[in-house]
């Protein structure tokens, strides 16, 4: 996770526009072809992108753009401190 991709892709991309990129990307992570590292890579695209759509829920919601990147690295962060 990178909150500088997440501002970027928020502010560039629609939540349509992530949706199906996400879609493409799981499809892709799912074909048995794919090596270690690539997945890798889609994973973290994957997750810069659903950062990117929970960012778009909270402005919407009404949340300031900043509070809604801090909120979600905060989530992140306490997700991986409790594994």
């Amino acid at each position: 996770m990178k909150i500088p991709v997440i501002k970027q892709l928020f502010q560039s991309s629609t939540p349509e526009e992530l949706e199906a990129t996400l879609t493409v990307l799981e499809a892709f992570s799912e074909f048995r072809g794919v090596k270690d590292e690539e997945i890798d890579v889609v994973g973290e695209l994957i997750t810069n992108i659903c950062g990117a759509l929970e960012v778009h829920a909270s402005v919407n919601a009404g949340a300031a753009e900043k509070d809604a990147l801090n909120a979600f690295g905060q989530k992140v962060m306490g997700s991986i401190d409790r594994s």
